[in-house]
This record gives structure tokens, sequence and C-alpha cells, in this order.
């Protein structure tokens, strides 16, 4: 992976960043990822088993091989599939059944907390409630920590107890789930919310559309970065960049001018 060449990553107080492999390494069984592509995260050439048995071989979890492979089964079984798979390989899976079989290989190092890359971006929506649904059940179940990144805020409004906005790479907007799609304060997370559909006629608003071409993150605009789409900015916004700022209590916003 890329490493970063500025800011820190914090886990239970330690900056990642700077660690040795080694001191990182003690790390690395607490926090595990499950990838966004279910077809590309599985190496064709293993069978699921050896797959989901990795982790816990480099991480030297267990070392009898029939203990190994006793916590392959109950993690597959843990995920809504049979052991009997273990023997097979990848490309014997749908998409759905592959995720499944990644969330297994996170889980088998028994990690506190899991980073979830837009896992179900690409599987069909009948099998996405699924996933989101068996997210919820394992996180109740094994009292686990999700950061889980989607550009989809009604997946996100399912899994979520808090959701950070973003906005080319900068955090525009924190709260508690209910509490930001309740009032939502800032103008590109209204925009957001706006643009999920809503079934009832009678709770339906206007959708707000943002004009203009999204600016490049790597060269963003001087002052407020959101200010060459936002419908609200003025000069001040044009020159001054702002700062989180709390309006309520767990509820933080990076505008000056956000609606309260």
């Amino acid at each position: 992976l890329i490493r970063p060449n500025a800011g820190s990553i914090k886990f239970k107080g330690n900056d990642l960043l700077p660690m040795t492999k080694a001191k990182e390494r003690m790390f690395r069984r607490e926090m595990q990822m499950v990838f966004q592509d279910p077809y590309a995260s599985l190496n064709p050439r293993i069978k699921i088993g050896e797959a989901i048995a990795e982790p816990i071989k480099a991480n030297r979890v267990f070392e009898d091989k029939k203990v190994i492979a006793a916590r392959v089964a109950e993690l597959l079984e843990m995920v809504g599939l049979s052991s009997d798979v273990a023997q097979s390989y990848p490309h014997e899976f749908s998409g759905g059944q592959r995720q499944r079989i990644g969330i297994a290989r996170a889980l088998g190092v028994s990690p506190e907390f899991l980073v979830c890359d837009e896992v179900v971006s690409a599987l069909d929506v009948s099998i996405q409630a699924q996933i989101l649904n068996l997210f919820s059940e394992l996180k109740s179940r094994l009292n686990l920590t999700y950061i889980f990144i989607s550009h989809d805020f009604s997946v996100i409004r399912h899994v979520s107890d808090h959701i950070l906005v973003m906005y080319l790479g900068e955090i525009i907007e924190i709260a508690q789930v209910d509490a930001l799609f309740l009032k939502p304060l800032h103008p590109y997370t209204r925009a957001l919310i706006s643009a999920i559909p809503e079934p009832d006629v009678q709770n339906r608003s206007g959708k707000i559309i943002l004009e203009g071409d999204i600016p490049s993150a790597a060269d963003p605009p001087p002052g407020c970065r959101f200010s060459t789409r936002c419908y609200m900015a003025n000069d001040r916004c044009r020159l001054e960049h702002p700062e989180l700022l709390q309006y309520e209590q767990q509820h933080f916003v990076r505008c000056p001018y956000a609606e309260v």
C-alpha cells in the first residue's frame, strides 16, 4: 500500500506511521480489512480454506493444522457458508459468496477493528442487503468496530452509528447517524442526502443540484474546498479556510454559515 506522506494514523493512542514493521505486526491482529472487489481480492489459484487460513498462519494465531482447519470451518459457518466450501476455488462462487469469504478471512485473527472499503458497491442490490445484514449481525455478535467507507448514503445509514462526511479528502461534517439525517448542516451533506430516492411522495423534498466540476484533490481551491460548487459561497468562503466547528454535542461541521 502507498504510505501517507503527512498526518498520522492512531489506533488505541498509538501512531502507526512511524512504527517499525516488527512493532506494527503487534497491531495487525487487532485490525483487518475487507476489500471492495470480491473477485480481485481472492487468489484464484488457492482454495478457499487456504485463503482464510493464510492470515491465521501469518499471525501465528494457531499452528496446529487440525485447529486451523476447525477455525476455518467455524469462520465459514459464521458468515453463512457451509464448511465444505473450504476445498473449493474462488471461481466457483458468486460475488456475494466471495465477499462472505473475504469477511471470513478478515475475522480469522479475531480483530477488534475492520476497515470495510466499499464492500457492497460491486454487488447486486438484493445481495447488498444480505451482506449489510451480515455486517450488522457480526458487529453485535463479536463486538466489532467498523470504518465503513461508502459513497452510498443508504448503505451508510443502515450500518453506522456515527457518520463522517468528506469532500476532496477533508472532513466537512461529523455526527451521529440520526442527527445527520434529521438535520444535515453542511451544504454538501444536504445535497448528498437530497439525492437519496424517497418512495413516499409526501416526504420528498427538492433535490439540491450542485453545479460546476469537482476540483482536483491534489490541487484544491483556496479557502473552502467546496466553495467552487456551493450555492451559499461568498468571497469569504473563497479566501478563508474554515475550521471544523462544534454546533451541537457530537455534531461538527466545517462551515461558518451552516444552517442550524
